[in-house]
């Protein structure tokens, strides 16, 4: 990865990755999930970050919006066109793929393990496998993954 400029000469980092950290590496490290599902996943799992879906954690900074009349409570903060345009690609893929697949998609690519996610869904231990390599072959298809 190439960092900045110093002394005229580039300065190289190194970044290490574990891609076991994520619900979706680990299925696919244990051979639960494909390439192809693996991909959409992880694929959706970006459109969900960049729509900025997730929970903020931490303090914002941003100046107050101003509300636009007396006793009137500010809109929701304004997000970018590519913020936009993730958001309706996850949209559209979570649609894609199938009615009532949507619960599963969206908290295994935020990061909750399949135990939570079968717990919150009143699932039994292990169906959340299935249902998820299903959920995720519909997603491969909206993303032409092959």
């Amino acid at each position: 990865m190439e960092g900045e400029v110093v002394g005229g000469r580039p300065r190289r980092r190194s970044v290490t990755v574990n891609r076991l950290e994520s619900p979706l590496g680990w299925l696919r490290a244990r051979g639960h999930l494909d390439a192809r599902q693996y991909d959409a996943g992880e694929q959706l799992r970006r459109d969900y970050e960049r729509a900025q879906l997730g929970a903020r954690v931490t303090m914002s900074w941003d100046a107050s919006p101003v509300a636009s009349g007396r006793g009137s409570a500010a809109g929701p903060p304004d997000r970018s066109a590519s913020a936009l345009d993730a958001q309706a690609r996850f949209d559209a893929a979570v649609a894609a793929a199938g009615s009532g697949l949507g619960d599963i998609l969206w908290r295994v690519c935020a990061g909750e393990g399949m135990r939570e996610v079968e717990r919150a869904l009143g699932w039994p231990a292990r169906a959340g496998k299935l249902v998820l390599v299903m959920a995720l072959d519909g997603v491969a298809d909206f993303y032409r993954i092959r």
